[in-house]
């Protein structure tokens, strides 16, 4: 430390009885210092930067301790007292950057800064690295809506079961939130029904739209799960005849796409199901209810399973709705689009689920 009583001559008296501009222009001068060494200082000599910065920075002008925050925060040897200090002051643009990213705040720390502080505080935090599920407990329930997401989607950051349900709760009442949380891929497949129950359709079909491949085959199947698809139906359908008929067009090679647009498009609604349970491998009971739920989902799986045209998927919808129903172009240019991006490997996963669930 020498060497930083040489460079300021005084520095004892600076310390203790200098004025606030002497005081800035000493604590700038021993920060340099200690940055063009810190690779190669010992673990002793950082604590002796400590003790003279933590007398100094406090009465420093706000430029000087951003500046020296934003410095400090990159640094895995920085002076631990100092950090902290720093880290604890009320204006954010002090502590920000520590609170961010600095390696050296350890868990007690930042949980007792997430139980005291104000948002954003915890919104400076929740952008970290990494995040253990002590600290997003704390900050899932203390933290306003941009918190929240902001934590939801760090995946760096780790959720309890108590944090995820808490998540999940307030996904119930924010769209945006639950597209974040759904596309975490440690999302457990309990939450994730959960998350898919409480939201609203044109939510899902976003969160569909957003996911990696092999997410969008699980939200199918909760889908599928909160519809009831692969359960046993009780129907007043009579879906005799109909077999009979799919069975003789497939015996003269007539079953085809052109035969089910045919049916759908004639609302035949026996023969229709008959033909996609002979083309997709799925029993009627299970399409039946499938396709008269009161989602549409199901058809774009089965659709794109068998490599069906958009056109016949289309005439399906349609007929699901019924003769008398008018569609909204809307829905109908969303699913055209959902089915576009549908991948088949996808959709194969689920209907695969659908046989299985049977």
């Amino acid at each position: 430390m020498s060497a930083a009583t040489l460079l300021i001559p005084g520095l004892d008296q600076i310390v203790r009885q200098g004025d606030p501009e002497r005081r800035t222009e000493a604590a700038r001068r021993i920060a340099d210092l200690f940055f063009e060494d810190v690779a190669r200082l010992r673990p002793e000599h950082i604590n002796l930067f400590d003790g003279l910065l933590i007398e100094l920075v406090p009465q420093t002008d706000v430029h000087v301790r951003i500046d020296l925050a934003e410095r400090l925060s990159r640094l895995e040897r920085a002076p631990r007292i100092l950090v902290r200090q720093l880290a604890g002051e009320d204006e954010i643009m002090v502590a920000g950057p520590l609170l961010r990213r600095s390696p050296v705040l350890d868990e007690s720390y930042l949980i007792a800064v997430a139980r005291d502080r104000g948002q954003d505080h915890l919104l400076a935090m929740s952008e970290r690295p990494t995040l253990s599920s002590s600290v997003t407990d704390i900050l899932v329930r203390r933290g306003d809506r941009d918190v929240v997401r902001r934590a939801a989607g760090n995946i760096g950051a780790q959720f309890s079961e108590l944090g995820y349900s808490e998540l999940i709760s307030r996904a119930s009442f924010d769209g945006v939130l639950t597209l974040t949380v759904g596309k975490r891929d440690d999302l457990p497949d309990a939450h994730l029904k959960t998350l898919i129950a409480d939201s609203l359709e044109v939510v899902r079909r976003r969160l569909f739209d957003v996911v990696k491949p092999e997410r969008q085959a699980k939200i199918g199947q909760v889908v599928a799960e909160l519809s009831g698809a692969p359960g046993p139906v009780a129907s007043n359908r009579n879906f005799v005849p109909a077999q009979r008929t799919i069975l003789a067009l497939y015996e003269s090679g007539g079953l085809n796409e052109s035969a089910l647009f045919s049916f759908a498009r004639s609302y035949e609604y026996e023969e229709t199901v008959a033909a996609l349970a002979a083309m997709s491998g799925l029993n009627i009971a299970t399409l039946d209810r499938l396709i008269s739920g009161d989602r549409h989902d199901p058809l774009l799986i089965i659709g794109r399973t068998i490599g069906l045209e958009w056109a016949t998927v289309h005439a399906l919808i349609l007929l699901r709705l019924g003769p008398k129903r008018i569609p909204a172009q809307a829905d109908i240019e969303a699913a055209r689009v959902n089915y576009a991006r549908l991948m088949p490997s996808t959709a194969e996963r689920v209907v695969t689920f659908w046989k299985t669930r049977h």
